[in-house]
């Protein structure tokens, strides 16, 4: 059964095409024109992955993002945007965006991210673990196989990126590892060197299992260097 696409864009030759070019490569497809539309075709439709322009009339790409978030929806999402600044790109991985392209760009380009993006979302449920037999820290609890993280037996909500991140941070415990290091082993295709979005999933990761995001007792900076992912000590 083909993937479920999402196109949520106001041009109508830009969607037109995009959705040419995905229905060719495999994938079903949906548009919608506006952000409200979008919002509710999100909720409704489950699709599988969300093509997201960032300025649309009645809701933007900013509130759509926002709100599928709050609403516990961990689609993947692929924001557009036309502006190519770069406080647009952070700001929607910020939100919860999953990757970002800006226009102008090829369809040959868009196809190799969404596979990209959709085999990160079909993997991260199943790292490198047998059974469902949890990396336990303290109160916080990870089952890399069942896509499920607790704490102080509450469970946790995640996007794929931030789980597929934390779970590669508890499998290197202990361990210093650059922000290279970590772009390429979660995000596995080139971002430019562009470290900021580890620290911006970081921050997202921080804000879920950290007491005290300004004191994390979990996942350590190590200034110059990068994060190290610690056990917290026994009080």
């Amino acid at each position: 059964m083909p993937k479920k696409l999402l196109i949520i864009e106001d041009e109508h030759s830009i969607a037109t095409l995009l959705s040419y070019n995905l229905v060719q490569a495999g994938y079903e497809t949906i548009i919608a024109n506006d952000g409200k539309q979008g919002y509710d075709l999100a909720l409704s439709e489950k699709p599988d992955l969300i093509v997201l322009d960032l300025m649309l009339p009645s809701m933007d790409g900013v509130e759509v993002c926002k709100s599928l978030r709050q609403q516990k929806v961990n689609t993947p999402i692929i924001m557009l945007t036309a502006k190519g600044d770069e406080f647009d790109k952070v700001l929607g991985l910020e939100l919860g965006a999953d990757d970002y392209m800006t226009k102008p760009f090829s369809p040959r380009e868009v196809v190799a991210r969404i596979k990209a993006v959709l085999r990160r979302a079909e993997t991260s449920p199943v790292i490198q673990q047998d059974g469902s037999v949890p990396y336990v820290f303290g109160k916080l609890q990870i089952f890399p196989d069942r896509f499920e993280v607790f704490l102080d037996d509450k469970q946790l909500e995640f996007t794929p990126k931030e789980f597929e991140l934390l779970v590669y941070l508890a499998e290197n415990k202990n361990r210093v590892l650059t922000r290279d290091q970590l772009l390429s082993a979660v995000w596995k295709y080139d971002f430019a060197g562009d470290t900021r979005i580890v620290d911006v999933h970081v921050s997202h990761l921080r804000e879920k299992i950290e007491a005290n995001t300004r004191k994390p007792t979990f996942i350590k900076t190590i200034r110059g260097l990068g994060y190290k992912f610690e056990e917290p000590k026994s009080s």
